[in-house]
């Protein structure tokens, strides 16, 4: 429809963050000026052949593979897009480095074709290895693997040219393995495999929830409204997603999943009511009056309640949790509008017939109790008379509780949210544990010294000037001057005044004048490399030992940077072994870098540094993706440079995925905990104002309180990392904790009126209500089991905890609230208030 959105799928974790977020500006900013790709990684092992990956069939698949992989690619509109094939690391692509000669360096292909013959494929494991950018990043240690890294031009192709590539890879004979990993991977094929469990996880949870009322009500027609109900809001709700031109990400993917059980609770409670009344009068529009009546309050405040908890995360930094949290609040609302006209309008339209002999047989019930009645009846009982020790058995749930949440792991990994035996967390385990890793962080180092302005920086070489023969000096001053104001860049300005000089240079008579020239030619050289600090020794050599610390960490399986590249080449250019160091000065390294410019593939050099010299890049390779690992090797960083001062004052910072990963973490975390606290305040108030007391609105909220303190204390525990699924259950705790609570002292605070004490009041509140209650615990706490099935990690944690925290806050409910008020009912029921009807 015109004015509509197309449905647009985002897994980028980089997007959990707001574009104009200054770490993502300088992410995207540093792959700009480094010229780097996010990029895929194959891995091909043979641990069978004594010579592992290194034999004829071996590399001539991966010569086959990497020629595949290079035609992965296609223009549009003037720009080639999928795989970046100049800077695909293969053995086919990247150069072999040795001396040609005395002071020369040979830049050969390290596999221009497939080996020939055993000898010839043991002579590319052996120059690989002599190469430190390739040792532990191409070729495993032990020889028995090889990894390509293949650039993708954007991360949303990932999914559909690894699938290319494994199509190709079917076609290849022997036994070598080959995995596919990588974070960009990992994050596109979760987008299509999200959508795959929405198709079937959530028909199959909204089958089973429909089993089990249909078990509870005996009648199909009966239950068949809250199912419309939710699948109407489930609909509605995707629909303004997608409609609004909101992407459907990890979170909004999960948004039927919990629109599900709350769209369904309050329908229970009209059905569970009706049902049990119905057989009182047979009478069915008095009978839905009644419940109306009686729920109509409760229902509201129950959909409010949890409509605030989920709008609150529309706090939270994080914009696809903001989505999440907005949507699922409209989605509840529409459930609730639904709930209370949809389903009592449809029981008014079921054939009579359909309602013979339904509901609960009051003499049958009286005579032949079921199962949850019975249950029920002694938990009353044992309520009132186990009170004190409920109590106590409460506190100490609490202790442990809080023991459990000091334990808690804030940590995540796109990688970690398929099952341990899926293909991509196979592929990650094979190839981190043979290379040094696959999971890339970036280091860019750069000058401390403020920049100057181009004024400041004009009137600074004037004064330089006056250190030149004075009639040269009055005239570059003066060529300075004329110099327009735009010319402002320091690099721009001297190279403007480089050809001037030149100019001058060649029409210059006199050997006199043309030494004065040289004099200023070589001063404005001077300043040019002022700026070049990552061609001094002692830079290099710092960086050296900051990537010899990283090694220290345990963490970092290797680093690449600079000095790896100039090391290398001066090795060979002096044809010793034993010169695999940092020369002693400038010019050495410029020669080294020069001769490096000669290779098959000079760009390399401006991955590792920008052509100003001025800002550095290690690559920095880990072999684990955990955020709390990348949070590790930042501190020590931090640690280092600050109990190592530099040669010069430099200044660091991060990028690349990995990273990234942790700045959400951690914006999430704190954005969840005031959106939570918040929300908490804002219930209080509302349970105040439904109850018009504050104590009965404080005792409401400590089914909440000790939910949320259970669950994230079983998390502790149970040794489960506080990824993002489970950061949102607090607002999922809130929501349902206080609808049990709602319900049940809204109940009890009603038919209290009826009777002499709260012990009387105690059967007939364990009675219908109680029921309710049960019954929405059993159908929406076994309803989402199926997710348990799913092959991915959130769909797990969401199943899972989605039925404990109705569980537990059923449980708290039903034990804790009626406990406090047999221990505090002269407080809570003043003798003045009590009316009977």
């Amino acid at each position: 429809f015109p004015g509509l959105n197309a449905l647009r799928i985002d897994t980028d974790p980089e997007n959990m963050l707001e574009e104009t977020e200054p770490v993502r500006v300088f992410h995207n900013a540093m792959k700009k000026e480094f010229g780097l790709y996010d990029m895929i990684v194959v891995g091909v092992v043979n641990a069978e052949n004594p010579n592992g990956v290194f034999n004829v069939a071996s590399l001539t698949n991966i010569y086959r593979l990497t020629e595949f992989a290079k035609s992965l690619s296609q223009e549009e509109n003037g720009v080639r897009t999928g795989v970046i094939g100049i800077d695909l690391i293969a053995p086919s692509t990247v150069d072999n480095i040795e001396q040609a000669g005395a002071g020369t360096v040979k830049f050969e292909w390290l596999m221009q074709q497939p080996p020939a013959n055993e000898e010839e494929a043991l002579q590319i494991a052996a120059k690989a290895r002599r190469l430190p950018f390739l040792d532990g990043t191409l070729v495993s240690e032990d020889g028995t693997a090889i990894a390509l890294y293949i650039p993708v031009s954007s991360k949303d192709l990932s999914y559909r040219i690894a699938s290319q590539l494994r199509s190709e890879i079917a076609n290849y004979e022997g036994f070598d393995r080959y995995y596919i990993t990588g974070l960009p991977v990992a994050q596109d094929q979760f987008g299509v495999e999200m959508f795959k469990q929405m198709a079937i996880s959530a028909p199959l949870a909204m089958g089973l929830i429909f089993l089990l009322m249909w078990f509870f009500f005996r009648n199909v027609r009966f239950v068949v409204s809250p199912m419309i109900v939710a699948l109407i809001a489930v609909i509605v709700t995707m629909g303004l997603v997608v409609a609004t031109g909101h992407t459907v990400h990890i979170m909004s993917s999960m948004i039927p999943i919990f629109i599900m059980p709350i769209a369904v609770l309050d329908a229970v409670h009209i059905l569970s009511d009706f049902f049990d009344r119905y057989p009182h009068s047979r009478d069915r529009e008095r009978t839905i009056k009644e419940v109306m009546q009686e729920l109509s309050s409760p229902m509201l405040f129950t959909s409010l309640t949890t409509a605030v908890g989920f709008g609150s995360l529309a706090l939270t930094p994080i914009p696809p949790v903001q989505v999440f949290g907005i949507f699922i609040a409209i989605g509840v609302l529409l459930a609730w509008v639904l709930t209370i006209t949809l389903v009592p309008a449809y029981i008014m339209l079921m054939p009579e017939s359909s309602l013979e002999n339904f509901g609960l047989q009051q003499a049958d019930a009286a005579q032949h109790p079921s199962l949850l009645a019975r249950l029920l009846h002694h938990t009353g009982r044992f309520t009132r008379g186990s009170a004190a020790w409920i109590v106590l058995g409460t506190f100490a749930l609490l202790g442990v509780s809080v023991y459990g949440i000091s334990l808690i792991r804030i940590n995540d990994n796109p990688v970690k949210w398929f099952s341990a035996d899926h293909e991509i967390r196979v592929a990650d385990r094979e190839m981190n544990s043979r290379f040094a890793g696959t999971y890339m962080a970036y280091l860019t180092l750069e000058s401390a010294a403020p920049e100057m302005t181009a004024e400041q920086y004009r009137a600074v070489l004037a004064t330089r000037m006056n250190t030149l023969d004075p009639a040269i000096a009055e005239e570059m001053t003066g060529m300075l001057a004329a110099l327009p104001e735009e010319t402002g860049g320091r690099l721009e300005l001297l190279s403007t005044l480089k050809e001037v000089v030149l100019t001058r240079q060649d029409a210059t008579l006199t050997d006199a004048d043309w030494d004065a020239w040289d004099s200023a030619l070589t001063l404005l050289q001077e300043e040019e490399q002022s700026g070049e600090i990552f061609k001094q020794p002692e830079v290099l050599r710092y960086i050296e030992s900051l990537q010899q610390h990283l090694l220290t960490t345990g963490l970092v399986g290797k680093s690449n940077g600079l000095p790896d590249i100039v090391k290398t080449v001066y090795r060979e250019l002096l044809g010793d072994s034993d010169a695999f160091r940092i020369p002693d000065t400038r010019g050495a390294i410029a020669q080294s870098l020069i001769t490096y410019e000669s290779s098959h593939r000079p760009q390399d050099l401006w991955h590792f540094v920008n052509p100003a010299f001025s800002r550095t890049n290690l690559w920095i390779q880990l072999k684990s993706g955990d955020n709390i690992d990348m949070a590790r090797v930042v501190e020590s960083v931090d640690e280092f440079m600050a109990n190592n001062p530099a040669p010069v004052a430099l200044t660091h910072n991060w990028f690349g995925l990995t990273y990234i990963n942790v700045v959400w973490q951690q914006k999430m975390v704190s954005g969840m905990l005031k959106s939570f606290l918040g929300s908490f305040l804002i219930v209080l108030l509302m349970m105040i104002v439904l109850f018009r007391s504050f104590w009965w609105g404080l005792l409401s909220m400590l089914p909440l309180t000790l939910t949320i303190a259970l669950i994230y204390g079983i998390i502790g525990l149970i040794g489960k990392d506080y990824d993002m699924p489970v950061a949102v259950l607090s607002s999922l705790s809130l929501g349902l904790a206080v609808d049990y609570a709602i319900h049940f002292l809204a109940r009890s605070r009603e038919m209290r009126k009826r009777f002499d004490s709260w012990q009387e009041t105690l059967d007939a509140v364990f009675g219908e209500p109680a029921r309710a209650i049960a019954r929405n615990i059993i159908v929406i706490g076994c309803g989402f089991l199926p997710l348990l099935a799913a092959p991915l990690v959130p769909y797990n944690t969401v199943g899972f905890f989605i039925s404990t925290i109705l569980i537990v806050a059923g449980a708290t409910t039903l034990l804790l609230l009626p406990a406090l008020i047999t221990l505090f009912e002269r407080f809570l029921f003043p003798q003045e208030e009590v009316s009977h009807v």
